[in-house]
């Protein structure tokens, strides 16, 4: 009775002592630097290979360099593997299934991404995760600062994908491989829920592949993470699309000026050099290995050939106005003094023909000493009206009444040349022809270029 409890008791007392993590890592040899856990790969035989799953998420999306053509993201990677070196039977050890070593006492897959650029500052996660039954997991978080090449014919409308991919620096094929942990559908539901930033993209998706490639003379398997993502559009539409838009509108608003306006070409060329501020602008977000031209550029580009076309056609009206002009300065000084010229052969025809009037009455005494002025004249026809009879009375109202319709005619003749000189001139004429037509084709062009560009980035975008 005494003997089994004596037996009982040791028994206890031997369990209790395996109830500790370092009774498990004594059990593994972890507590001193054993080379072959650390150096070797973890397998029974050598032609068995290493099979790694590996999972990764999307914290968040730091940014994306159009210029540059780079993808900065901020990633959590989680990897498991099989260590035949590392078993126990957790009944042995109060139940405990898993313990927590350091990450530099273990083989670790050497796992690098190939489109990283920079090395990651961040120091990597300093333990792993041991199981009973001999799998490892690892749990890590990258800065991640890589290639990626951009497709920018649509933007500000685009949506890029760009890769992360994960392979072995030493191991062919033959020797470790590795396997999506997940599929598409889990990763990207996952990803959605974990990321904390997006910059000025929005997280569509995250798909995975896995391919086998060939690096210098050695097979070896890939696991490719593509993550798609659109670009958030609106303060691009705000802060460029639309203002170049609202130069465009100015200059139509130009075209309600007169076509020989001086004001008119100063005002089209301070459009124009606004829209040209706004291209340099343009220069500095897009990448100038693009293989194609962008259709932003292409809508900058037409917008400012347009303004380009109509500041032309303003200095050509303005080139015929005044070619014009100076014709008819030319001929008004001529009409001028000729008109000056029949003016005073009228007003003196005029007055000798009163004086006849007045030389024949019998008043024609009492009028020797008069003169050419009017006031002369009137004092005469005074005289007249005082003393003479009705016929000679008939006979002046005759000639004053011929008088004023030369008058009359004469009036006529100055009004028609002043209308004349009103009309516009041959070559203003062929200039408002030449502008209203231009004006109607221009903006009939401008909706047609609007409309293709902006259905191309609708088609495009969807």
């Amino acid at each position: 009775m005494d003997y089994n409890n004596q037996t009982s008791d040791k028994r206890s007392d031997k369990t209790e002592n395996k109830c500790r993590y370092q009774d498990i890592l004594e059990y593994l040899n972890l507590t001193r630097n054993n080379d072959v856990l650390t150096m070797s790969r973890p397998t029974e035989h050598y032609g068995v290979r290493t099979e790694v799953f590996i999972e990764m998420r999307m914290y968040a999306i730091l940014d994306v360099r159009e210029a540059d053509q780079s993808f900065i993201s901020y990633i959590w990677i989680y990897m498991e593997w099989k260590n035949d070196h590392l078993l126990w039977d957790e009944g042995n050890f109060c139940g405990l299934s898993k313990v927590v070593v350091p990450r530099e006492s273990l083989w670790m897959p050497d796992i690098i991404i190939e489109e990283m650029t920079e090395k990651d500052k961040n120091l990597p996660s300093p333990f792993v995760t041991v199981n009973y039954n001999g799998w490892v997991e690892y749990r890590d978080d990258k800065f991640v600062i890589s290639t990626c090449k951009m497709k920018t014919f649509n933007f500000p409308f685009d949506i890029q994908r760009c890769n992360i991919t994960f392979r072995s620096i030493s191991y062919s094929d033959e020797e470790l491989v590795f396997y999506m942990k997940n599929n598409d559908t889990l990763i990207t539901k996952e990803s959605q829920k974990s990321i904390r930033m997006q910059y000025e993209w929005r997280f569509l998706n995250m798909s995975v592949t896995e391919n086998t490639v060939h690096y210098f003379y050695t097979n070896q398997t890939i696991i490719v993470y593509t993550i798609t993502m659109q670009r958030k559009s609106a303060l691009y539409v705000v802060n460029f699309l639309l203002p170049v838009l609202f130069f465009l509108c100015l200059d139509f608003a130009s075209l309600l000026m007169s076509a020989g306006s001086a004001d008119k070409i100063s005002f089209k060329i301070t459009v124009l050099l606004a829209v040209t501020v706004m291209q340099l602008i343009l220069i500095e977000i897009l990448p100038c290995t693009s293989s194609k031209i962008p259709l932003i550029v292409i809508y900058c580009i037409g917008i400012f050939a347009l303004m380009l076309l109509g500041l032309l056609e303003t200095i050509f009206l303005n080139y015929l106005m005044t070619k014009d002009s100076s014709s008819l300065e030319s001929k008004k000084e001529s009409d001028k003094l000729r008109k000056n010229q029949d003016v005073y052969k009228d007003t003196n025809n005029f007055h000798c023909y009163l004086r006849e009037m007045i030389k024949a009455s019998p008043t024609a005494s009492t009028c020797d000493e008069l003169t050419d002025q009017t006031a002369s004249m009137c004092k005469g026809v005074g005289a007249i009206c005082s003393g003479g009879s009705s016929s000679q009375l008939t006979e002046l109202f005759l000639a004053m009444e011929k008088v004023s319709d030369e008058l009359r005619e004469i009036k006529r003749s100055v009004l028609d040349k002043e209308s004349e000189e009103k009309k516009d001139g041959y070559w203003t004429r062929v200039a408002k022809k030449i502008d209203k037509i231009f004006s109607i084709l221009y903006v009939l062009a401008a909706i047609l270029f609007l409309s293709v560009v902006f259905s191309v980035w609708v088609s495009k975008s969807g």
